[in-house]
């Protein structure tokens, strides 16, 4: 019988081919990849769409008390109507088959068909959570002064106009389009320059545009601190944003696969050196360690990593990040010198850092050191500051002409929660007079008597 039983099975496994199985399995592997090749990208797109609440709570943390509600209906709006303008026409204007400067097809989903149609959807869920955070950067720099209306239009024009079409440039190729910037060589595997610089130098304007809070600068230009309120909220912010990271920086491969081990460690290793750069610098120079900062320097390892997280050593990361971690507090206190007013250091995080970062993906680059790489990504940075930087001054003068940048100084003495939403954060540790809510120490700004 067992006899009988071998000979059948034998025949069997001699058939398959005739029946076809035998060549369905190298498909069925294609389709296991295929189909991780989805589930990375988009769990790593939802780990970067949890970097909206990071944001939130490191811009909250930042800035004081009465301000806080205002802090999170932006975070709120600049994502969600955001996601409606990169759907609309920002994904079509960064990868769209392009006329040599920006996409001109794929608006409103009109290429997704086919077979093509699912993928289509998962990238732009992916791509859409890094046009949320290019714009998110902006609030705040701008925080606690601006009007949630002016903040509402920038926000579409940002994540509909300004970042795609720079993306354009440098990520085309990922989808339907090409960029001359990618075709020059040009080295930004998640976003340095792409997503944190752009949000960064718009940044930069929107301050510049909108002016300092009342009380940060003195008479004689003296910078008088204004500390945030709630600095555990702040670290628990920074500590999610490095954890959503983790589906930035490895989840640009969009491919499941042993690459995202390395870009991982990278991304450990910068930030870590960051944070620990950050701790030290302000221990010397002020003689304890500072935890703002230090905060600050965990993300500025992070946004300098990001550009070269795939293309350079553990050890080259380690540089990245303690670079980043001592630029960004001289950043700070340069833009405070220039009275520039931004009150969680988004310009040096994302702009400066992102800056570095972009430059560090080409000296540190393990294919070998070239001047031309370098030059390459030299001129990806010029020409991101001249495109947001510029843009943006215009974009923000335009939206002050029109619906007005600046709140009221009443407005912003008694807190942007109770004059543009009517809402307390902290409803016991505040009073309300004569309508009008104030922070405790504040009741008499406008009612001396």
């Amino acid at each position: 019988m067992k006899k009988w039983a071998s000979i059948l099975g034998a025949g069997l496994l001699l058939a398959l081919p005739a029946l076809g199985w035998a060549e369905d399995a190298p498909m069925a592997a294609d389709a296991v990849q295929n189909n991780l090749n989805f589930v990375w990208t988009l769990v790593a797109g939802f780990m970067v769409f949890i970097m909206q609440a990071g944001f939130a709570m490191v811009e909250v943390g930042f800035t004081r008390a009465k301000n806080a509600c205002n802090i999170l209906m932006k975070n709120m709006m600049d994502f969600s109507v955001g996601a409606l303008a990169f759907w609309a026409v920002g994904f079509g204007l960064m990868f769209g088959t392009t006329n040599g400067f920006f996409g001109t097809t794929d608006f409103f989903f009109s290429g997704a068909a086919g077979d093509g149609a699912a993928w289509n959807y998962a990238f732009w869920m992916f791509q859409v959570v890094f046009a949320a955070t290019a714009a998110t950067i902006i609030s705040g720099a701008v925080a606690e002064r601006t009007k949630f209306s002016a903040y509402i239009v920038y926000s579409v024009l940002v994540s509909g106009l300004v970042y795609p079409i720079f993306g354009s440039w440098a990520w085309g190729s990922l989808f339907n389009g090409s960029g001359w910037l990618e075709g020059l060589g040009f080295i930004d595997f998640a976003g340095s320059t792409v997503v944190h610089s752009i949000g960064g130098w718009l940044a930069l304007a929107g301050a510049i545009v909108v002016g300092p809070r009342i009380g940060k600068f003195d008479k004689a230009g003296n910078v008088k601190p204004i500390p945030g309120h709630n600095i555990p909220l702040a670290a628990l912010g920074v500590f999610i944003l490095w954890f959503g990271w983790y589906g930035f920086n490895p989840g640009s491969t969009t491919t499941g696969d042993t690459s995202i081990a390395l870009i991982a460690v990278t991304t450990t290793l910068a930030a870590a050196a960051g944070a620990v750069a950050a701790m030290l610098a302000t221990w010397i120079k002020y003689g304890k360690s500072d935890i703002g900062m230090t905060l600050n320097g965990a993300l500025a390892g992070l946004v300098g990593i990001t550009a070269g997280c795939a293309n350079v050593s553990p050890f080259s990361a380690v540089i990245i990040g303690l670079v980043a971690g001592v630029l960004v507090l001289f950043s700070v206190l340069f833009f405070d010198k220039i009275k520039v007013d931004d009150p969680v250091g988004a310009v040096s995080v994302h702009g400066v850092c992102g800056a570095w970062g972009t430059l560090a993906a080409g000296l540190f680059d393990t294919a070998g050191f070239s001047l031309k790489t370098v030059g390459v990504q030299l001129v990806g940075i010029g020409a991101c500051f001249v495109w947001a930087f510029g843009i943006g001054l215009i974009m923000f003068k335009l939206i002050d002409l029109v619906v007005g940048m600046r709140a009221s100084r009443e407005e912003e003495m008694a807190g942007l929660d109770y004059t543009e939403h009517g809402a307390s954060a902290y409803p016991d540790f505040q009073t309300v007079r004569l309508g009008t809510v104030f922070a405790p120490g504040q009741e008499n700004v406008n009612n001396p008597k």
